[in-house]
């Protein structure tokens, strides 16, 4: 179990975490998404699938002219479920998917800055309501889509949190995303970076079978649950996604 931590100590380690990923990895600009509605589109369809497959059936959505919260409802469930078949389990993110939509249309459709006048809580506690959203899909939606200042919790998370010693491997949802809302400034970007720092190291060092010796937080971390074997070529020491617009030149609209 992880030692007892004061919140302050909390705060400095998650700090020096940051700040070691920022300079390793730069700042990311993420989460990928030209719109508000494409982010929200993307949250429900990455669920359980790789961020390429998302990309394809965006794609398709795109190439059909259908990526909008009108002509989306206007599909027939079983179109739209061919449409974004490349996300996998593509019936049942379609009904997913028209659940989301649906909750966007009855609150504003395109006008998505009706919602600026909902609470966080109050706006998490609605999307937690829709059918097939569930706290990540929800926390996703609220700080990439609207900017909102929650903490986005992900497999990536849960590995290099419990590795680090910081978290337990089974740590629920809520007490993790605790672990940096109380401890960190309630400030949306840095949220909104902090994770993109923890997607990029999850993807391309601390995976299952980590890369340790290319690791930028290799002396911070205490190696929980990993077994330390003989180092294997790693990616190098700088592996970046590539770069995308500046997130000022591509901010969602409505």
């Amino acid at each position: 179990m992880p030692p007892k931590r004061s919140k302050a100590a909390v705060r400095k380690r998650l700090l020096a975490i940051y700040d070691r990923l920022r300079i390793h990895f730069g700042h990311r600009d993420w989460w990928p998404g030209d719109t508000r509605l494409e982010i929200c589109v993307g949250a429900v369809l990455t669920q359980n699938t790789a961020w390429k497959n998302v990309e394809r059936a965006i794609a398709n959505l795109k190439q059909a002219e259908a990526l909008s919260v009108g002509r989306l409802l206007a599909l027939p469930l079983d179109e739209l479920a061919q449409l974004i078949r490349p996300a996998g389990y593509y019936n049942l993110k379609a009904r997913r998917l028209r659940a989301v939509l649906e909750f966007l249309a009855a609150n504003g459709g395109a006008d998505f800055s009706r919602f600026a006048d909902w609470s966080l809580e109050a706006f998490r506690g609605q999307l937690l309501a829709v059918y097939g959203v569930g706290p990540e899909t929800a926390d996703s939606i609220l700080l990439y889509a609207f900017d909102r200042p929650t903490f986005v919790i992900d497999a990536y998370t849960r590995r290099i949190f419990a590795r680090l010693g910081l978290s337990e491997p089974d740590a629920s949802y809520e007490n993790l995303q605790r672990l940096f809302m109380s401890a960190l400034d309630t400030d949306a970007p840095l949220f909104n970076d902090y994770h993109a720092q923890i997607v990029a190291l999850g993807h391309h060092i601390c995976r299952p079978a980590p890369h340790c010796e290319a690791c930028p937080l290799e002396s911070l971390c205490e190696k929980r649950g990993v077994e330390i074997t003989a180092a294997s070529p790693g990616p190098t020491a700088k592996a970046r996604r590539p770069r995308r617009r500046s997130r000022s030149a591509r901010r969602p609209t409505s």
